[in-house]
């Protein structure tokens, strides 16, 4: 990313339930590092009960604050291109489909901007329902 580029503040929200969910929030927050922006904070992990849907395996969920030069559909891209590399094999469309996963970046926040497009939702519109997603988040805010 080049220098002079406005930076942007983004949270994203990171979920694991698969194989080493520590070890998968852990490399999901490497490869955003190196192909979203610096990671500029991180919440506390937490874990939680699937939600949408019924698993024996729990969750570890956190948000983690990046800065970028990217646009939003550009860090849509990149985060579904990490989910895809790290084994992600479905993404949920439209709340449907949710199963089990070693990881899931979801975009939360974008500075202030809202973005509502088939496939882009900011701020995420479920993220109020989701204790998984609010007590992280308000660690950074």
């Amino acid at each position: 990313m080049s220098e002079g580029r406005t930076k942007h503040r983004v949270f994203l929200g990171l979920g694991s339930n698969l194989g080493d969910r520590q070890a998968n929030i852990q490399r999901a927050i490497e490869l955003i590092s190196e192909r979203v922006g610096e990671v500029i904070r991180r919440s506390s992990l937490i874990e939680t009960e699937p939600w949408g849907f019924e698993s024996e395996n729990k969750f570890l969920n956190g948000v983690i604050l990046c800065e970028t030069t990217l646009t939003p559909r550009q860090v849509l891209r990149k985060t579904q291109k990490i989910e895809r590399d790290m084994g992600r094999k479905k993404k949920t469309v439209n709340c449907q489909l949710y199963s089990d996963r070693p990881i899931d970046i979801d975009i939360l926040l974008y500075d202030d901007i809202t973005v509502d497009e088939p496939d882009l939702k900011i701020p995420h519109p479920l993220m109020q329902e989701r204790d998984f997603v609010m007590i992280p988040l308000q660690e950074l805010l």
